[in-house]
């Protein structure tokens, strides 16, 4: 087999797996430790989902799109970000679990308007969300809590947090659709789509 056919080949099957990698995380969240076993690294996974899809979206839309809103008094594409970093800190913070200094449940949501204020935000509450998550042992997980009026556990109040997150990572995708941005995972796999498709078409050609 010649070289050149041997490396037509290999770039065919490079091309073939690139749409896996498409869902992958943004590189530069991609490395991470290894996750807890059991219940508590299957949460942390689906948090650091939310976690580099919300950041993705709240990179990729432009500063003028964050105060955008699709209705009165629904929150803005800025406010949804921030809503999602207050509820990081705030929720475990109902829990007993100590937030950032000077963290004010009622007021942290509206205290940044910026994207480039923002971002730094959300993915800071992120860190501490994981972090007090890993933190938990065993016997703080069961501790019995209340968190809108409802009986749970402090492993409830975090699995409160994990709908959270994707709840308005819904809603965050669909302001940026609203808004003709094209989620960056989702540009990813197309990308790669297409990138497959050019390649097979050519060899079909030659047949």
């Amino acid at each position: 087999m010649s070289i050149a056919k041997l490396g037509r080949l290999f770039t065919a099957a490079a091309l073939t797996l690139a749409p896996a990698a498409a869902f992958l995380p943004h590189p530069a969240r991609a490395a991470e430790a290894a996750a807890p076993a059991g219940l508590k690294g299957e949460v942390l996974q689906w948090f650091k989902d939310a976690e580099s899809k919300l950041v993705d979206l709240a990179e990729a839309t432009p500063e003028s799109t964050y105060a955008w809103r699709p209705g009165k008094d629904v929150r803005s594409t800025g406010e949804v970000f921030m809503h999602v970093a207050s509820a990081n800190y705030g929720i475990p913070g109902l829990m007993g679990i100590k937030p950032p200094e000077g963290f004010d449940f009622a007021t942290f949501e509206k205290s940044k308007t910026k994207k480039a204020d923002i971002v730094p935000t959300l993915k800071a509450s992120f860190a501490h969300l994981e972090k007090t998550w890993t933190d938990l042992s065993d016997a703080d997980m069961e501790k019995p809590t209340e968190l809108f009026g409802m009986k749970t556990t402090v492993r409830g109040g975090y699995l409160l947090l994990l709908s959270h997150c994707h709840e308005h990572l819904g809603q965050s995708i669909a302001y940026a659709r609203m808004n003709g941005i094209v989620p960056p995972w989702t540009a990813r796999q197309q990308a790669a789509a297409a990138a497959k498709k050019a390649a097979v078409k050519p060899a079909a050609q030659k047949k």
